[in-house]
């Protein structure tokens, strides 16, 4: 039976992260443990999960000491899983509950070519869907599937581009032939970048909609104004220019460029164009410091054709970019 470490990232969320706790040791799966990375909360978040670890002698506490970021974070519970002999890491966000049988769904569907599982992820009530894993665009940017889709609307399972990164398993192998979640991304598509990396190694991820869980979305994020803004105009760079394959970066880059320019503009007329360009200065600090080299590795190590990717990618603009589809009907006509 494949042994699972359920990793929950914590920092300052203990409340929320009691919830998730509380979903998860009812896991009707047989083999699992569930370490809590608390992230150098400044709340009494440690001494809480002292408490509960005298209910739960099982569960580990992982103390960074510092906020690390998402990346740094469930890096230290990927980290102490391959330490400790683990099979497979399911990441699970503190902000999130999940189905008694998420995990054993999950489990069940990783097999010897899928490295990576994720699972339906509907939003808190029930009524709308988060996500059932993400897609990467020709546009060059990621979005989640089937965001604010009706859960009435269920899409059926099958293999995907990438998974959550805070609701999905992931095999042990996958971290040991392609490496850790990329630092410099901190928080924000540092998931999509992972599943990148596994599809160009070989492996593929696949969603299940039997593995279920509830979403508080933006918990975290909320608490740091202009994270979110910051960070996604660092990585999405980073994630085009590290993974894309080379006779797709004309094609995609181009539209890329546009649409990046595009966005940036909308940061400005939304009054948070100044984290926009810190992003962005991120962005060309990490090209030349760490970029180029990992693009070099990740590109020499590729064990898939270009023609594959392709196929896999979303053919598109990402559903929510509504400007840029009300640009593009200026002159295409097309929406």
């Amino acid at each position: 039976m494949t042994s699972v470490l359920i990793v929950v990232l914590n920092w300052n969320g203990i409340e929320d992260t009691k919830e998730c706790l509380d979903s998860l040791f009812k896991q009707s799966y047989g083999n699992y443990k569930i370490a809590v990375v608390d992230n150098g909360s400044i709340d009494d978040s440690v001494q809480q999960l002292k408490g509960i670890q005298k209910l739960h002698p099982d569960l580990t506490i992982i103390e960074n000491g510092e906020n690390r970021g998402f990346a740094g974070g469930v890096n230290s519970g990927i980290q102490y899983a391959i330490d400790n002999n683990f099979d497979a890491v399911a990441l699970f966000n503190n902000d999130a509950i999940a189905d008694k049988d998420r995990l054993k769904e999950l489990v069940s569907d990783l097999r010897d070519d899928t490295g990576i599982v994720t699972g339906l992820l509907l939003h808190r009530d029930g009524k709308t869907i988060d996500s059932t894993g993400d897609f990467y665009t020709t546009w060059g940017i990621p979005s989640p599937r089937n965001r604010g889709s009706l859960a009435n609307k269920i899409p059926e399972s099958g293999y995907v581009f990438g998974a959550s990164g805070g609701a999905s398993l992931y095999s042990i192998l996958v971290f040991k032939k392609i490496g850790l979640f990329d630092e410099s991304f901190f928080a924000y598509y540092e998931d999509v970048d992972v599943s990148f990396r596994a599809q160009l190694a070989g492996f593929k991820v696949f969603y299940t909609k039997d593995a279920v869980a509830y979403h508080k979305q933006g918990a975290t994020s909320k608490k740091v104004p202009g994270l979110a803004i910051r960070h996604t105009f660092k990585n999405l760079p980073l994630l085009f220019w590290k993974n894309v394959p080379v006779s797709l970066l004309i094609p995609i880059g181009s539209r890329f460029a546009l649409l990046y320019i595009l966005i940036f503009g909308n940061a400005i007329k939304n009054g948070t164009g100044t984290h926009a360009l810190k992003g962005w200065l991120g962005s060309v600090k990490y090209f030349w410091t760490s970029a180029l080299w990992l693009r070099f590795k990740i590109q020499k190590s590729k064990k898939v054709s270009t023609r594959y990717i392709n196929s896999i990618l979303y053919h598109d603009i990402p559903p929510e970019q509504t400007g840029m589809r009300k640009f593009r009907k200026l002159f295409t006509g097309k929406s």
